[in-house]
């Protein structure tokens, strides 16, 4: 099926809106809007042209649960990012399995943690494999995703954009990508490429290993199976295409298999067959970052994960705050 890539000037704009709904004000956002026409313009004349080229990334560090480089790209670069973005979920998100939680809409974090839970529940003397993938960001390998990308992205305009927006900050990648590895974290569009990646994965798990009680956020993910024997030489197998197919690793710390009944730590929360809770690591850091800002989505956490006891301390902390 062929995919027209719209870089009309009316879904500029649109990409724009996308972008810039919701954001803080900066002196670059609003540099960029005060000559918002004349900067949409010319870089639509720019991506029709082919002379569009992406601008170098402002980095810096996080360290949450593990050290983490961000790749923040200019206004111009996140406007095309977002329509890369659109095309390529308009193109992909149909063909994902409903058990893909992470970056889609009408999916989510908490989402992902009820659906797995409620595989818990349904299967409690069941056996859990839980995992995640070693460097997941830095190591996509790029002529796979590029081969990939070629099977349904035809546009010829798409594929450079696409080389463009994906491009490191270390230096300017061709078109196939030879020999580089990684996707930028930080980009609008490394989510969706994410999933396109692991796509693969997801169906050999879901169509030539069966496994039904499967799901991923990210790189992280579950299998949920009766028979122990059976689920470790599934996981055996999915590592393997994993390694072979994806040049991917399992991250040796997180690769683990329980019974269900112990209960499972997945996505910062402990999970278990007839409940849940905020794993203690996670109820510091909301300790730790409760501010006049963020208490309401903390406080939706904690109705969500915390028992009554843990709920009311929460509360008590936030009144402090007024």
């Amino acid at each position: 099926m062929n995919y027209p890539f719209d870089t009309s000037l009316p879904k500029i704009w649109s990409s724009w809106y996308a972008f810039a709904r919701g954001k803080n004000k900066t002196p670059e956002l609003e540099e960029f809007t005060f000559h918002l026409e004349s900067n949409l313009s010319k870089l639509q004349k720019e991506i029709n042209a082919g002379i569009y080229r992406h601008g170098e990334y402002r980095t810096f560090t996080v360290f949450e649960n593990k050290k983490r480089e961000i790749c923040v790209a200019t206004i111009r670069d996140r406007v095309v990012h977002r329509l890369l973005y659109d095309y390529l979920v308009n193109i992909y998100d149909k063909t994902f399995i409903f058990d893909a939680w992470s970056c889609r809409k009408n999916k989510g974090l908490l989402g992902c943690i009820l659906r797995a839970q409620d595989f818990l529940h349904k299967s409690p003397h069941s056996f859990v494999w839980r995992a995640d993938i070693k460097k997941f960001f830095d190591n996509v390998d790029r002529d796979i995703l590029s081969n990939i990308l070629k099977r349904k992205v035809t546009d010829e305009r798409a594929l450079p954009l696409l080389s463009e927006a994906i491009e490191l900050a270390a230096g300017r990648l061709s078109l196939d990508w030879p020999g580089q590895k990684g996707l930028p974290i930080g980009n609008l569009t490394s989510q969706i490429l994410a999933n396109v990646y692991l796509n693969e994965f997801d169906f050999y798990v879901k169509h030539t290993l069966e496994i039904k009680k499967y799901l991923r956020y990210g790189d992280d993910f579950m299998f949920v199976e009766s028979d122990l024997g059976i689920l470790k030489v599934k996981q055996e197998l999915a590592i393997k295409f994993l390694k072979n197919c994806l040049k991917l690793e399992i991250n040796l710390k997180n690769n683990i298999v329980i019974g269900a009944q112990k209960g499972i730590h997945f996505l910062g929360v402990e999970i278990y067959p007839n409940g849940r809770k905020l794993s203690e690591r996670n109820w510091q850091r909301v300790l730790g970052k409760l501010n006049h800002e963020n208490y309401s989505s903390y406080w939706g956490i904690a109705q969500q994960h915390c028992d009554l006891k843990k709920q009311k301390y929460l509360e008590w902390e936030i009144n402090k705050l007024a």
